[in-house]
């Protein structure tokens, strides 16, 4: 999609990302805490809007480019602790919100300065749960330029998740257009080459007022971000997960292979008791035969035995991470056999090695597994020579250190 640029009435000296504490350069609208966009987020290829001092339009140029433009002057980092940044909220300076009626369609995004949100008490994601999320990164080249890595691929998990919470969803392109402009809006909250990532966390909420239980009359769709390190403490070291036997995640017929909000509430319990006895987090098992690997709390897992890569096949309780598809084509292409099929809790014990994927983790050697109060560590200390190899392969990828010849990332400036 192109556009003459959303911000075209911006001079150079009008900066979206600017600190807190030198609001005052923005102009008038930007004070205002919002900034509209015109509607649906497809953005007309010619704009009129009102310039400020020598502007030109840049009619042609594709949105990207033209937006670039306007944070050309926003490069100066945030003032934080880059060598010590963890896996934890920190409030960054825009966030992105799209509204939508039931029935309807998504349009007329628009920046808001980062704060709370007012919600009805009878919103239906409060009483009802109808809400999801996503999850995605943004990295920082050394050359400065910025880098997504397959966000169409998180617009179509919401899609889809939105088909079964019966709830409207914004377009792919309006999706990824969204997240390029929360991120060079917050371009000084990007991690510096090596440091960490941009955490992009966009959500689909009802918040219209239902008390009825009914789809809700009213979704908004919103984005912040957050500069983040490693999800587990441990970083690349190996995590100790202990396997659940009796508390289950996902049920067939159920919601565990879309991203809603109640499939990670209902694992805090568990999570947390583990964590009290000194494990890294939980690995679930299916809940008819009670012998399958499902997932970890919030990663998918896969398990390694000699040149044969195996991880639980999709099939309604698993959530179809994209790490995990990722992390499968990677390894075909490095000549392992990849199998997606029903994995045992035996399987898992006997394997070289296992690791754990996700957007949060990428992916997390395993040290251990306990079940049922018998421990099997993994040789290596489980850092295992085919997940380093794999950890490597997609993170160079991922921030722009090596040619992406599976055209997987997305550049910004």
């Amino acid at each position: 999609m192109e556009s003459a640029a959303v911000f075209s009435g911006l001079g150079s000296n009008y900066l979206l990302g600017t600190s807190r504490g030198v609001s005052s350069h923005l102009p008038p609208f930007f004070n205002d805490k919002r900034i509209s966009f015109p509607a649906p987020l497809q953005l007309q290829k010619q704009s009129s809007f009102a310039s400020f001092n020598n502007v030109q339009a840049a009619s042609s140029a594709r949105f990207d480019a033209a937006v670039s433009g306007v944070y050309s002057e926003v490069s100066e980092l945030a003032d934080m602790d880059w060598d010590n940044l963890g896996f934890g909220f920190m409030p960054t300076d825009y966030m992105y919100v799209m509204k939508c009626s039931r029935g309807g369609n998504f349009s007329k995004g628009e920046l808001q300065r980062f704060g709370n949100i007012e919600m009805n008490p009878s919103a239906g994601v409060l009483n009802y749960g109808q809400g999801l999320f996503e999850g995605l990164k943004a990295y920082k080249k050394e050359d400065g330029k910025i880098l997504l890595f397959r966000p169409e691929e998180n617009a179509q998990r919401m899609r889809m998740g939105a088909e079964r919470m019966c709830m409207p969803s914004p377009t792919v392109e309006q999706f990824v257009e969204a997240v390029k402009v929360t991120v060079l809006a917050n371009e000084r909250w990007v991690p510096p080459p090596g440091k960490g990532s941009l955490y992009i966390r966009p959500l689909l909420m009802g918040t219209g007022a239902v008390l009825g239980l009914a789809p809700s009359p009213e979704y908004t769709f919103l984005i912040y971000v957050s500069p983040v390190g490693n999800y587990f403490k441990e970083g690349l070291a190996p995590i100790n997960l202990v396997i659940e036997a009796e508390v289950h995640r996902a049920a067939p017929g159920g919601t565990g292979g879309v991203k809603t909000i109640g499939n990670y509430a209902a694992v805090l319990k568990a999570q947390s008791a583990a964590k009290a006895k000194g494990y890294s987090d939980v690995l679930y098992l299916d809940c008819v035969h009670k012998k399958y690997l499902e997932e970890v709390s919030s990663c998918n897992v896969f398990t390694v035995k000699g040149n044969v890569i195996s991880t639980p096949s999709i099939k309604g309780t698993i959530l179809p991470g994209i790490t995990r598809k990722s992390i499968i084509d990677v390894a075909r292409s490095q000549g392992f056999q990849v199998e997606e099929r029903p994995v045992s809790v035996d399987e898992l014990l006997d394997a070289d090695e296992v690791f754990c994927t996700g957007t949060a983790v990428v992916v997390s050697p395993v040290g251990s597994i306990t079940y049922l109060g018998k421990r099997v560590s993994y040789q290596n200390n489980g850092i295992g020579v085919v997940s380093q190899q794999l950890y490597s392969a997609l993170t160079r990828l991922q921030m722009g250190l090596t040619e992406d010849v599976m055209n997987w990332t997305m550049e910004l400036k």
